[in-house]
């Protein structure tokens, strides 16, 4: 054998190697991180805030995370900035930037802290006020109009996430080998509205379909 080609054969081979290791270490490399999510809207203390409200609104339970966990935040910080640049004004965040400042204001006022800090009763006491509109009074009207809104889309985040529709549970996308109808409890009350007519959420009465 000559000396070129038992060069080239030694030197392909190291190539090889090199590949070799090089793929192999590929393989065995960690996928990266995902780069940390950057605030659009909120501040250190607004979202340490966002926070402490999201999670007493969803909490951890048996079944899944909390709100926190399932990037809820991110979720509201995201949102607030497109509905800004989509709408072209910054009405939802004033109105959620309000009312964490209210949250603070009220919780000062009673405990001399500010609600992050607040003990749990302390910040239920407070949400309580806020909660139930039907029960709430006039003067914590702007609240709790914050707080419905907040609300929803602390839930509206959740179940758009991957721990939420897990939560659910979602069954969609799903082969179903044998399709056995309508649940006849649920036929059977469809059928007696169907009788006389079906009374829509409206109130309005709908004749046969």
């Amino acid at each position: 054998m000559e000396r070129r080609t038992l060069l080239q054969i030694i030197a392909s081979a190291s190539g090889a190697g090199a590949l070799g290791a090089e793929t192999a270490e590929a393989q065995t490399a960690k996928p990266a991180a995902p780069a940390a999510y950057k605030r659009k809207v909120f501040d250190d203390h607004q979202w340490r805030t966002v926070r402490v409200l999201c999670d007493l609104i969803l909490p951890a339970d048996e079944h899944s995370g909390s709100a926190t966990q399932a990037g809820v935040p991110e979720f509201i910080d995201d949102w607030l900035d497109f509905r800004k640049h989509e709408d072209g004004n910054d009405r939802l965040e004033t109105q959620i930037l309000g009312g964490l400042a209210w949250l603070d204001r009220e919780s000062e006022h009673l405990f001399e802290k500010q609600f992050a800090d607040a003990a749990a009763a302390q910040q239920k006491q407070i949400l309580d006020r806020i909660a139930w509109p039907g029960r709430a009074a006039a003067e914590d009207h702007i609240a709790v109009t914050f707080f419905n809104r907040f609300r929803d889309l602390t839930v509206g985040g959740f179940y758009s996430s991957r721990a939420g529709i897990a939560d659910l549970p979602y069954l969609g996308n799903k082969a179903i080998m044998d399709w056995q109808g309508c649940d006849p409890k649920a036929w059977a009350m469809i059928e007696e509205r169907l009788k006389n007519g079906y009374k829509g959420l409206g109130g309005e009465v709908k004749g046969e379909l």
